[in-house]
């Protein structure tokens, strides 16, 4: 069997696959569930952004744009057309960010970069419950390591016990930069933090805290060398903080 990248992944979940290669990509699914639930999400999503948006194509074309010369016509089908494109995009974030974050624009939003990519996968994942982690909290060696090969680093899975949570697992997601370690933790009444870690490109600094607020969903982020952390959660800003602070002192001993 070849191997199997996450290009062809992409490929099967759109109908692009040769024949050739199906076998070899159904049977590697069949024996890795953890790429079989990341092409169930792509297809849902797949299926959510064609419900919203195929309905646009059977639109009329406003009376306001017919009997335009052809050169102005043109040029303004171009302008629409890259507005278009950055509609698609703010929409696949925004439909991400559906739940908690419902209702907050996306552009113009008080949480610059980490911080605001930290919280609409807090708002997608937070609320799941039968797949909120890819790799459980049963296999955090495993997890770690996965995620700091994918990194590009030595990663560190947080204890937050005596804060009162405990690892639920986390998954790989990925960010403007590349791939994003998420951890999620979680107390005995079922309230969640998360941790999202992401490569920073650029000159590599350092930074202090930093507080955000997406509407529901409180993050503390901060830039260590050439990462970035984002602690996300739904409580206050102290009870956060608090955990925050912990989670800093045991990443940078």
């Amino acid at each position: 069997m070849n191997r199997i990248t996450e290009t062809d992944l992409q490929a099967y979940v759109d109908g692009m696959l040769p024949d050739s290669a199906l076998a070899d990509v159904e049977s590697h699914l069949a024996a890795t569930p953890e790429d079989a639930e990341r092409v169930r999400a792509w297809r849902e999503l797949n299926s959510v952004l064609r419900s919203t948006f195929n309905p646009v194509l059977d639109e009329q074309v406003p009376e306001r744009l017919l009997g335009r010369p052809r050169q102005r016509l043109h040029r303004h089908a171009l302008a629409a057309s890259l507005v278009g494109i950055g509609i698609a995009v703010g929409a696949t974030t925004g439909w991400f960010a559906r739940g908690a974050l419902s209702g907050i624009p996306l552009a113009g939003s008080v949480a610059p970069g980490i911080a605001r990519q930290a919280a609409i996968a807090h708002a997608v994942y937070s609320p799941e419950v039968r797949h909120p982690v890819e790799v459980g909290a049963d296999q955090q060696e495993h997890l770690v390591r996965w995620l700091s090969k994918r990194l590009g680093t030595d990663l560190r899975c947080p204890k937050l016990s005596a804060l009162g949570y405990e690892l639920v697992g986390g998954r790989l997601l990925s960010g403007p930069n590349g791939p994003v370690a998420h951890f999620m933790f979680q107390d005995t009444r079922g309230g969640r933090l998360t941790l999202y870690v992401s490569v920073q490109k650029g000159e590599s600094r350092q930074t202090a805290f930093h507080f955000a607020q997406e509407d529901k969903v409180a993050v503390f982020y901060w830039i260590d060398g050439s990462y970035g952390y984002a602690l996300s959660g739904e409580i206050s800003h102290d009870a956060l903080l608090r955990v925050a602070d912990v989670v800093y002192k045991q990443l940078n001993p």
